[in-house]
């Protein structure tokens, strides 16, 4: 396992949550997978707690600034779609992470091919988003407001990477909630300040999809 912690060479709100990402590694974790890599800067990290790290985006230009920083020797990045079922290995990883990335395609066809690269007894870590519905709903994301202005000036206001692939999220913060719980039996989940939730899960040793 790689590496000395370098300071983040910008912020936003998804890089606010890497840490969590980060913590919640298991211990003795040999493979990672992080979907949606962008330009790499979650997967270095994931290198100082897993054997070998893969990150994987579909976008050429993300992949290109990912292996330009040239990256710690147990990471490999891999240009694909994770939905392809073909560019990466079923079953095989200890760990897999997505950071605003399962809003990108269909809820359900995101999450169920993500149960399916994990191994059993591997860890699922998903950083969502969704939006407002209700008054509760307006009024937690509108107390994230002061807080992202301060730690946007707080790391100088660089936002990047230039070109990193945006979409909105077709759920609300509710049926991301319980879409979660449906697909995910048993999972934890946590609406966060910065307008994104958290869901870990443990995949059973001996899984059973779900019926939805």
């Amino acid at each position: 396992m790689s590496g000395v912690r370098k300071a983040d060479p910008y912020w936003n709100h998804n890089v606010h949550y890497h840490s969590v990402v980060v913590d919640t590694v298991p211990a003795g974790c040999r493979t990672a997978l992080d979907v949606g890599c962008g330009d790499g800067l979650l997967a270095r990290k994931l290198a100082s707690r897993a054997g070998l790290v893969t990150g994987v985006d579909r976008s050429p230009q993300m992949i290109r600034l990912a292996r330009a920083d040239v990256p710690p020797e147990n990471v490999t990045f891999v240009e694909a779609d994770y939905l392809d079922g073909t560019s990466l290995d079923e079953g095989t990883y200890d760990f897999v992470s997505a950071v605003a990335v399962v809003h990108h395609a269909e809820f359900e066809d995101a999450v169920g091919r993500l149960v399916g690269l994990l191994a059993s007894g591997g860890r699922l870590v998903i950083v969502g988003l969704a939006y407002n519905r209700t008054l509760l709903d307006w009024v937690i994301s509108g107390c994230g407001l002061p807080v992202s202005r301060f730690l946007a000036r707080r790391h100088g206001g660089k936002l990047g990477p230039v070109g990193m692939p945006v979409e909105d999220s077709a759920m609300c913060w509710g049926e991301a909630r319980e879409a979660v719980r449906r697909l995910l039996p048993g999972a934890r989940f946590r609406r966060r300040l910065l307008w994104r939730y958290v869901a870990v899960w443990d995949k059973p040793v001996a899984w059973d999809k779900p019926v939805v």
